[in-house]
């Protein structure tokens, strides 16, 4: 028996790699399974595209590529797939549901497992039909594969006459994939399923079978998503670019990301057109120049929602922050001021002076807390939030139980077990900076907020240091110093996810001379932590004393 080869799936220059028009897949392990595997794949027709053309005749090389890659990783002499799963992420119309339909065609094909299952799971039933049709073309219209194969459309089944194999396409559903024995399954557009609470439980069912098949695999094929990457989507995303930069060493894991380097995005190059082949594989085959080319004009004409949408689906580009056209102008300048490793910790260590605003806490809605606090050798303002929920904000707001899920894994949303916990823990904070002798005022709404008092009385805070925020017009002014301050550069945050979101949905209603930022304006979207940062800003800008005296002499 031969020995077992050595690699690794990083591909830690992946950036010159794609501005250098060379191949980001890893070469397959066993080129004679490769090879066998592509002279079934190339003959398997493209029906819809102009003149039926083979995959062999019409698919440029990151298609062979992927192919060798995954079909040669099987080691006949043991039955084992050395490798067991594949992140592909690349742009619209790059023949992403056609290729995957001929992956599993041939998958089927060259199975040798009596009655074995190979299952592909898409997020919603147009999506399933939009992977079944060219699979089912590829039948209709070849008279070899039709005399083999069943094709059963209302199932959205293909079944192998000889082997009793199967290859089945499913919509997401915990139900329709449990008890499922897939030796391959391919997930399509992994981006959606990260909006569904369910999709862990939906992947466990698919992937049960693979403990006792040792030549499965799992192929997760998608699009870059329209919102900030969220549940199942941005964890198998973390992981795929870990393990591509060498961060993780998983040689059982391939990373196929086609998305531009960071230098590029720093610059901003990669919204330029002349930069969208970089990350499109297919441009020139199933994407075409000329409607790139017009779609990212009409984008550009479009405004700012429009050409998120572009760039997210067409370039790979993920999305920060949603900027829309009625946003807080300080969300423009919020993810630059960013700080990820600034903690709480070492807010409170580098400030000489602490305000702390506190917002919401109703049962549909998030109660948020934002501290604020003034860097005694800078003079920046330095900022950290926290928010908490009730068990009930899930169940009204179930579009947003992933991403709460996120927020709560990232520590930054606290999902209460109990009511009343929430102002418990929000007071138990404010106790933390007043008995660290930085507090100078805690600024909240004035409406609604006794069970804070309460809170805030039990855990030690005098009264004198609570004082009210008036909300509305009035609150005008700290929301324009705030948006300011961010600007300048002069106000730094934790770079928190739940923040960028908050930030996000903030919407600007103008009302005379003034300027508000309401939750009625930002309709579904939560920014209860939002406002108790311009509490907390409201107060900063009193120019506040620093609360230890040896801190006090310090000027601009």
């Amino acid at each position: 028996m031969a020995d077992t080869p050595v690699w690794t799936t990083a591909c830690k220059d992946w950036g010159e790699r794609l501005k250098t028009g060379r191949s980001i897949i890893p070469p397959p392990l066993f080129p004679d399974e490769a090879a066998s595997a592509l002279e079934t794949f190339n003959q398997l027709k493209i029906v819809d595209a102009p003149g039926s053309p083979t995959f062999g005749e019409a698919t440029g090389d990151w298609v062979q590529e992927l192919v060798s890659s995954i079909f040669g990783s099987y080691d006949r002499s043991t039955g084992r797939r050395l490798i067991k799963e594949w992140f592909v992420l690349l742009p619209k119309k790059n023949a992403k549901s056609t290729v995957a339909a001929g992956i599993m065609q041939t998958a089927l094909l060259l199975n040798e497992r009596m009655s074995a299952e190979f299952t592909v799971i898409a997020p919603t039933l147009e999506v399933a039909a939009n992977t079944f049709k060219p699979a089912k073309d590829m039948v209709a219209h070849d008279d070899d594969l039709t005399e083999l194969l069943k094709v059963q459309p209302h199932l959205k089944l293909i079944t192998h006459k000889e082997t009793g194999g199967e290859f089945k396409v499913v919509a997401a559903d915990a139900n329709t994939v449990s008890g499922k024995k897939s030796v391959g399954v391919l997930v399509e557009e992994l981006w959606l399923f990260g909006k569904m609470a369910a999709a862990a439980n939906i992947f466990s069912e698919a992937f049960g079978g693979m403990a006792s098949r040792p030549e499965g695999f799992i192929i997760y094929i998608t699009t870059q998503s329209d919102d900030p990457p969220a549940g199942e989507f941005k964890k198998k995303l973390a992981y795929a670019r870990d393990v591509r930069d060498g961060l993780i060493d998983d040689p059982e894991f391939v990373p196929i990301i086609y998305e531009h380097p960071p230098d590029m995005i720093r610059s901003k190059e990669h919204l330029l057109l002349e930069n969208m082949p970089m990350v499109n594989p297919n441009y020139g085959v199933s994407v075409d120049e000329r409607f790139l080319a017009r779609e990212h004009r009409k984008a550009s004409e479009g405004g700012p929602d429009s050409f998120r949408l572009f760039m997210a689906k067409h370039g790979n580009v993920e999305v920060g922050q949603v900027l829309r056209a009625d946003r807080w102008p300080g969300a423009e300048f919020w993810e630059q001021q960013g700080r990820p490793k600034m903690t709480l910790e070492e807010l409170l260590q580098r400030s000489e002076v602490v305000t702390i605003g506190g917002d919401g806490g109703g049962l549909d809605d998030l109660l948020g807390l934002t501290l604020c606090g003034r860097c005694r050798t800078t003079r920046k303002w330095l900022t950290w939030s926290r928010a908490w929920a009730h068990p009930s904000v899930l169940t009204r707001n179930k579009q947003f139980e992933t991403l709460f899920r996120d927020y709560e894994a990232a520590g930054d949303l606290v999902l209460v077990e109990h009511i009343g916990d929430d102002v418990t823990q929000f007071a138990e904070l404010c106790a933390r900076v007043y008995q660290a002798e930085l507090l100078d005022f805690i600024g909240l709404d004035p409406h609604g907020i006794g069970a804070i008092m309460d809170a805030l009385m039990v855990a030690g805070i005098p009264a004198e240091k609570i004082t009210g925020i008036s909300q509305g017009w009035k609150l005008s002014a700290a929301i324009t110093t705030a948006e300011r301050k961010l600007a300048e550069g002069v106000m730094e945050h934790c770079a928190q996810p739940l923040m960028a979101w908050c930030v996000g949905n903030a919407r600007v209603a103008p009302t005379g001379n003034a300027k508000l930022v309401t939750k009625q304006a930002s309709s579904e979207g939560k920014i209860d932590p939002l406002m108790a940062l311009y509490n907390a800003v409201e107060l900063m800008a009193r120019n506040p004393e620093a609360a230890q005296k040896e801190y006090a002499l310090h000027v601009w």
